[in-house]
């Protein structure tokens, strides 16, 4: 499914996306197009690009083409999403010591809406960290791992 959203295949477009998409959350899904676990997650975010329209605009990029975002959001794991809004990250506290991005991918179609309702709701207000509305036994669990400390 990742055929149906756009991808950003370098720093160049994926920092004009961030300055461009202006009123809407803007997704940021890195990862591999063959990875199993990204075409899980490419499959829930194409169905609903639709549905979120007008609160979301999607994007696939690739870690091995964007390095440079890859290193800067420490994408130790894939898939890794990312939000922005207005030109500003996103936080989400999904409970896990990392609120700068959610790893893995969502459970359901209804958790990534969910999520993104809160997002759109809390950037409208003037917040830069929101609370995620996904049930904890829905996030996937991961370890932080810190690379060259």
């Amino acid at each position: 499914m990742s055929f149906l959203l756009p991808k950003l295949t370098s720093k160049k477009e994926v920092d004009q996306a961030i300055k461009s998409v202006a009123e809407k959350v803007l997704v940021l899904r890195f990862g591999r197009d063959e990875d199993p676990v990204c075409l899980q997650l490419d499959d829930i975010l194409a169905k609903t690009s639709h549905d979120l329209s007008k609160m979301a605009t999607i994007y696939l990029v690739d870690v091995n083409e964007v390095p440079v975002y890859t290193q800067y959001f420490d994408i130790s794991y894939i898939p890794s999403t990312v939000f922005f809004f207005n030109g500003q990250h996103m936080k989400v506290d999904y409970g896990s010591p990392d609120h700068s991005k959610f790893v893995g991918s969502f459970k359901t179609k209804q958790d990534f809406i969910d999520l993104i309702e809160v997002i759109y709701r809390g950037a409208m207000r003037g917040k830069l960290i929101v609370q995620s509305p996904i049930d904890r036994r829905n996030i996937p669990k991961y370890d932080l791992l810190y690379q060259g400390i």
